[in-house]
């Protein structure tokens, strides 16, 4: 496999280098592996830390900025950021007000910010800890128990961090990323495997013909394998099985994320779809973002995620936004 890097060994630690060259706005510990924005911490405001794996960029590292995330921690590709990096990054944002850990449901990350958790809050910080699990495709898998966090940590990291840059407080921060994630669901399809660096080869074997439905944004096996399926065909699926188990009774956005190696013309395409199958279910989308924002290095596919949302979180949603991977209202 072809890949633009130097050696599998310095795929993170080069990238960040060149996350901070090209985003001038962040601080970027290289060494430690932390990235943050440069204003941090801000006066009266609650920290917001998340992190995991490499390899699902821009998530989390760019979204580090105004109105989301203060910080990230980019473990190596497709592994848990140790609790060290967890704990210092905690430390560079907390103004006195407190720090919420954004914590997608996969073993190693929980396991790893509850031990960041009690570091920081040994060295007088107050944390609190919010997890995503919004993946409906399988209970229990490869890397978790439970519901895997995919791409509802977007939606938690954008209305957490809009309440939190308008000052809101801890308790209140966590409570709305806790709403957030359980008025959200997800699936996910995979129409190829992806490569990581270390293996320099696909991670799974999916035979060019099929495509895997309900797969995880690590390569972890989905519901089942089918024949290839039309963009049609795949939208009726995947939506379906959200709108079955979300039921929203009201509005809701819309995410169509692309897996890495997916292009716009086909997600757009993908979109239309998604939204055919919204209206022929009564279902209203109050706002749609269509990109690659949740990925799976480059995986071939996407995923559907909807929220339900009332007014405060449309607000929230709506609210400013400055980061490298996400930006409007400013």
């Amino acid at each position: 496999m072809k890949m633009l890097i130097n050696v599998p060994e310095t795929v993170v630690s080069d990238a960040l280098r060149g996350l901070a060259a090209a985003h001038p706005d962040l601080t970027v510990d290289v060494e430690h592996q932390v990235i943050v924005r440069r204003d941090a911490p801000v006066a009266g405001k609650v920290g917001l830390v998340s992190g995991g794996g490499s390899g699902h960029e821009p998530l989390h590292g760019g979204f580090v900025g105004p109105g989301m995330l203060d910080a990230a921690c980019p473990g190596a590709v497709f592994t848990s950021p140790v609790p060290d990096q967890m704990a210092r990054a905690a430390a560079a944002v907390d103004s006195g007000k407190g720090v919420l850990f954004i914590v997608k449901n996969y073993t190693g990350d929980v396991l790893n910010f509850n031990m960041a958790a009690e570091m920081a809050e040994d060295e007088g910080i107050q944390v609190a800890s919010v997890l995503v699990n919004d993946d409906v495709a399988v209970t229990d898998s490869l890397y978790t128990a439970g519901r895997r966090g995919t791409g509802a940590t977007l939606f938690v990291e954008k209305i957490a961090g809009a309440a939190a840059d308008e000052g809101a407080p801890l308790e209140r921060v966590e409570a709305l990323a806790r709403r957030v994630n359980e008025s959200s669901r997800s699936f996910g399809v995979a129409l190829s495997a992806c490569t990581t660096p270390s293996k320099g080869s696909p991670t799974f074997d999916l035979p060019p013909g099929e495509l895997e439905l309900g797969i995880g944004i690590h390569g972890e096996p989905g519901r089942e394998r089918r024949a290839m399926m039309t963009s049609r065909e795949i939208a009726d699926f995947a939506v379906n099985a959200v709108l079955e188990d979300l039921e929203p009774t009201g509005p809701v956005l819309v995410l169509v994320n692309g897996m890495g190696a997916t292009p716009q013309l086909e997600l757009y395409g993908f979109n239309a779809e998604v939204q055919r199958v919204l209206g022929e279910r009564g279902v209203t989308a109050a706002r749609t973002l269509v990109g690659n924002y949740v990925t799976s290095l480059d995986m071939a596919g996407c995923s559907v995620t909807l929220c339900q949302a009332d007014d405060e979180l449309m607000r929230l949603w709506d609210a400013p936004v400055q980061t490298p991977g996400l930006r409007w209202g400013r």
